[in-house]
């Protein structure tokens, strides 16, 4: 079973491009985050002649998350499972082929003396205590999605221009701690120890061409499908073209 995220950074502009990527790979499950669009105007109809069940959560012009499936999409569930509902639309669970996959759209965080990023830091916190109530350490789950958080500094290009900002801070990955305490596991560097491979890339400056990018696009998964999990990509392809996304697909791939 193949499972991508990606953040398309708005559907309604890059439909083409997502059904011209779903129709080439054929993942069987896929996290989309920033659809940046209401519920009424996201495009099932055209997934489902595809041949995926979706779901989403939106909110118009801003952020919005869904998940597509094509080999089941059961018990759909919007917004946190504990706690207050996030006012905004940036979780969404369902349970695909036998994995309860959430897909996320974390808080930017602007600025380390932001509200944002306290916002951040209480949506992390949430989002241990969401894995808790949808799962256990021992379940098989992902949470994959956009969580504009560098786990450590293999995953920037230049950890010492960066210092200071936010998607690198300790408090920020010390978040991601907690998570993998509670037993889930960053699966990509399960298979890629220390290579600096990336998944976002400003627009500006040609910072792709570059190579000055981060990898903020993660997939945390419980050990029993950490395990499963035979081999992880980054699709730099789909970042080249006209109009991409600024952020490429992540990819696992599950074994029996």
């Amino acid at each position: 079973m193949l499972i991508a995220t990606w953040n398309v950074n708005s559907l309604k502009a890059r439909l083409p491009r997502v059904t011209e990527w779903l129709a080439e790979v054929q993942p069987d499950v896929v996290c989309i985050q920033e659809t940046k669009m209401a519920d009424a105007a996201f495009p099932a109809l055209a997934f489902g002649e595809m041949g995926y069940d979706s779901v989403h959560f939106g909110q118009g012009q801003w952020n919005g998350v869904a998940i597509l499936s094509r080999v089941g999409l059961d018990k759909p569930r919007v917004n946190f499972a504990s706690g207050e509902p996030d006012p905004e639309a940036r979780i969404i669970t369902a349970d695909c082929g036998g994995v309860t996959v959430a897909s996320v759209y974390v808080p930017n965080g602007r600025a380390l003396d932001h509200d944002h990023y306290t916002y951040k830091l209480r949506w992390m916190a949430q989002l241990h205590a969401h894995a808790a109530a949808v799962s256990r350490p021992d379940g098989s789950l992902v949470i994959a999605g956009d969580y504009n958080i560098a786990p450590d500094d293999r995953d920037v290009w230049d950890p010492a221009k960066l210092e200071g900002q936010t998607h690198v801070s300790k408090a920020e990955r010390d978040t991601l701690t907690v998570l993998e305490d509670w037993g889930l596991r960053d699966v990509f560097r399960d298979h890629y120890r220390d290579e600096k491979l990336f998944s976002w890339w400003d627009y500006r400056g040609g910072d792709f061409h570059q190579g000055r990018g981060m990898r903020i696009d993660l997939m945390y998964a419980t050990k029993s499908v950490a395990e499963r999990t035979t081999w992880c990509g980054i699709d730099r392809n789909a970042r080249k073209g006209e109009q991409p996304s600024d952020h490429a697909p992540v990819m696992m791939l599950l074994g029996p």
